[in-house]
């Protein structure tokens, strides 16, 4: 009798591709410092191309076109994903101008305080009451934000708009649910994006803008490689999400600004006055919080098997 797979081995794949996922995610500041002297607006109409380019050939190959078709076919589905991509699209311009502008430790904020504003939305859009826990939490984030706002002068409007967006993206992607999987949406958000992307490219040529000819074929073939860059965490995502709870995927995800934070600041050399780590220390404080709440909601409830697309990745 051939004894079965170990449940602990599954979760351990499940790990190392979480561990791949969010690891390549992370370490995104420095693909987009490798493109310079590219903009982020021509780093994003590149990477909305080929990422769809690199899907239609991953599709082809897997022929899984079937769920991009059912899901075009259906106008709520479609509608849906069109204003997800909308709100992928505002955060990574924004999320790639904060990188290639030397303000990296504020973008990478923005995905602490995502965990937050999302559960600050769940009460906005959704009326969800909040437990004690989740209330301290956001009280804290807010008091973050104040402190981080004097700390840098003003409103640290990279770090919200690249939580709100992707927040937003969020709620807006769980309408969709299981019904469209990771690579599907995918194809079909950057399709959305497609013509405005070319005509960036196309008018960024004409005005001479444009890096993706003129540096050399090693410039071309990196830019070319966003497709891949994008969709490949986006796979592994899926593998790990398929093997893990929904709580241990929650815990990984924090392992993506965390190593934002240490490049910015270990390798790019951005400048962290006091100001600023009473601000992250406050939001760390709250997402501890958030943590320990889930884990106490997890635990009352019995256990349910819950489908991996449940879980939202990120850009």
């Amino acid at each position: 009798m051939t004894p079965s797979r170990p449940v602990r081995s599954e979760n351990s794949v499940g790990i190392l591709f979480g561990i791949g996922a969010y690891g390549l995610w992370g370490l995104l500041p420095l693909y987009f410092l490798v493109l310079a002297p590219a903009g982020p607006v021509e780093i994003v109409a590149n990477r909305v191309v080929w990422s769809l380019v690199f899907c239609a050939i991953l599709l082809t190959v897997l022929r899984s076109w079937r769920p991009v078709i059912t899901a075009l076919r259906s106008p709520r589905i479609t509608g849906t994903l069109t204003v997800a991509a909308l709100l992928i699209a505002v955060n990574w311009l924004v999320y790639t101008y904060g990188v290639t502008s030397g303000q990296a430790i504020e973008a990478a904020l923005g995905y602490f305080i995502n965990p937050i504003v999302s559960v600050l939305l769940g009460v906005i859009v959704l009326r969800e009451r909040l437990r004690p826990l989740q209330w301290i939490a956001i009280g804290m984030g807010v008091l973050a934000v104040v402190v981080l706002a004097v700390g840098y002068g003003s409103v640290p409007w990279i770090a919200l708009t690249l939580a709100f967006s992707f927040g937003l993206y969020g709620f807006v992607k769980k309408k969709v649910g299981s019904r469209v999987d990771a690579v599907s949406s995918l194809s079909i958000e950057t399709a959305v994006l497609a013509p405005i992307a070319a005509a960036v490219m196309l008018w960024l040529g004409s005005a001479g803008k444009a890096t993706l000819v003129t540096e050399g074929a090693g410039h071309f073939w990196i830019m070319v490689a966003s497709g891949v860059i994008t969709a490949v965490p986006l796979i592994f995502f899926g593998a790990a999400a398929r093997r893990l709870p929904l709580t241990t995927i929650g815990l990984l995800q924090y392992l993506a600004p965390v190593l934002q934070f240490l490049l910015a600041l270990l390798v790019l050399g951005e400048e962290m006055p006091f100001e600023r780590w009473i601000g992250f220390s406050l939001v760390w404080v709250a997402l501890i919080l958030l943590t320990i709440d889930m884990l106490r909601t997890v635990h009352r409830q019995p256990k349910v098997a819950k489908p991996a697309d449940a879980v939202d990745a990120p850009a």
